[in-house]
């Protein structure tokens, strides 16, 4: 299968070409050489690539600054992923695109489901759930996939900042009242591969098992890192005030999964334990 990997030099994307290699034909593209928002670009690019599946992990994360760039925001999230829905379905490709928690506000007292009505309340999860449409829209093959507090061996992540703040001796306050399912970036990457080699289609949650809050999952993080002796105290939402409202529980029950008879991504603690005893322990 010829793959084209979209965003190819992020966290995920560098782990979708590692996870599709061996097996595929794999082409990566990122800035500048594929610019998403512009649509002809998208197409002369695809159409050249001519390949069987196109991975989208090009995204606009940055979720204060898409408040303050609303614009931005939604040319690469939104209409950048239609192009490529569009790009893709020309081809005759498969298009693979990531989402996220923030497409819902948060309010609900239970997990995610794959059919509960997304409600978004950032300029980044409404950008992010146009892309979702456009990709529905104009991508007949496309298979959406929604992660979230992902973290990886590849660019900046929670847990290697607050690692970082910790082994400078920095005092650590985390919040406490935010609620989700970090992912591994390695594993997300992987179950792509399987989705895709079962011929998957429509959209899926895609996190490690189980939730925590920042403060728990920081609060492991040091554990796991053997870091002692640092303060570290949990803080309500309301201590940092920031341009972008966070969902209070953003976590994703990955439901469609467990009925369709996959096996589920392992429990974050053992994958966040995983990465920092490989990746992040000096």
């Amino acid at each position: 299968m010829k793959v084209l990997v979209v965003g190819a030099r992020g966290m995920l994307g560098m782990e979708l070409v590692e996870a599709f290699g061996p097996h595929h034909d794999v082409a990566g593209l990122d800035l500048p050489d594929l610019d998403i928002t512009d649509e002809a670009s998208c197409l002369e690019l695809v159409r050249a690539a001519a390949p069987d599946l196109v991975v989208n992990a090009a995204a606009f994360t940055l979720v204060d600054e898409c408040e303050n760039r609303p614009e931005d925001a939604f040319r690469v999230n939104g209409y950048g992923a239609g192009h490529l829905a569009r790009a893709a379905a020309a081809a005759g490709a498969l298009l693979v695109h990531y989402s996220t928690d923030y497409v819902f506000s948060g309010r609900a007292a239970r997990a995610y489901v794959e059919e509960d009505a997304p409600d978004p309340e950032s300029v980044y999860g409404r950008s992010k759930l146009l892309g979702e449409t456009l990709v529905r829209k104009h991508a007949p093959e496309h298979l959406v996939l929604r992660i979230s507090w992902l973290f990886g061996p590849h660019g900046k992540n929670f847990i290697r900042t607050i690692l970082g703040a910790a082994r400078r001796g920095e005092a650590l306050r985390v919040v406490d009242d935010q609620t989700g399912s970090p992912t591994y970036a390695r594993d997300a990457a992987a179950l792509t591969v399987t989705l895709v080699r079962s011929g998957c289609r429509g959209v899926y949650h895609a996190t490690n098992g189980g939730s925590c809050s920042w403060y728990e999952l920081a609060r492991r993080s040091l554990e796991w890192a053997g870091i002692t002796g640092v303060s570290l105290a949990p803080v309500p939402t309301s201590a940092f005030p920031r341009p972008a409202p966070r969902p209070a529980n953003s976590t994703l029950d990955n439901a469609r999964l467990r009925r369709e008879g996959f096996t589920p991504l392992r429990p974050w603690q053992e994958a966040a334990r995983e990465y920092i005893e490989n990746y992040l322990n000096q």
